[in-house]
């Protein structure tokens, strides 16, 4: 499923509202370039985990598929390797829950990327 796309009024909103967040950042660090850069990193993150969950979160999901799942990849049904598999979300915005997520292998998920016109 695509993700959803913006309007131009929602873009423009969007845009309104960085402006307005770029421009407290820059009157909370008063010039300190290393604070700003700080206060980019910590809001970048916490946005970042609010959209994908935390990284602890994401491990625990992974554990749990991966058992579920008997160690197999879900799409093609090869054995899961101990690393570089993704936790793949059915629907993006429906986040990281046990419902809406699927353990893929990196072949696999290279394949459902182009497929998605997101590679």
């Amino acid at each position: 499923m695509p993700n959803r796309n913006l309007t131009l009024d929602e873009l423009e909103s969007a845009r309104a509202l960085l402006k307005d967040v770029r421009e407290r950042l820059a009157a909370l660090a008063a010039g300190d370039a290393e604070l700003l850069f700080a206060y980019r990193r910590k809001i970048a993150k916490e946005l970042g985990y609010d959209e994908r969950s935390g990284p602890m979160v994401r491990r625990k999901l992974k554990a749990q598929k991966r058992e579920e799942q008997g160690g197999l990849c879900a799409r093609c049904r090869e054995e899961l390797p101990e690393k570089y598999v993704v936790l793949d979300r059915i629907t993006a915005s429906k986040g990281y829950t046990t419902e809406n997520t699927r353990l893929i292998c990196e072949k696999c998920d290279r394949e459902v990327q182009a497929e998605r016109r997101y590679a």
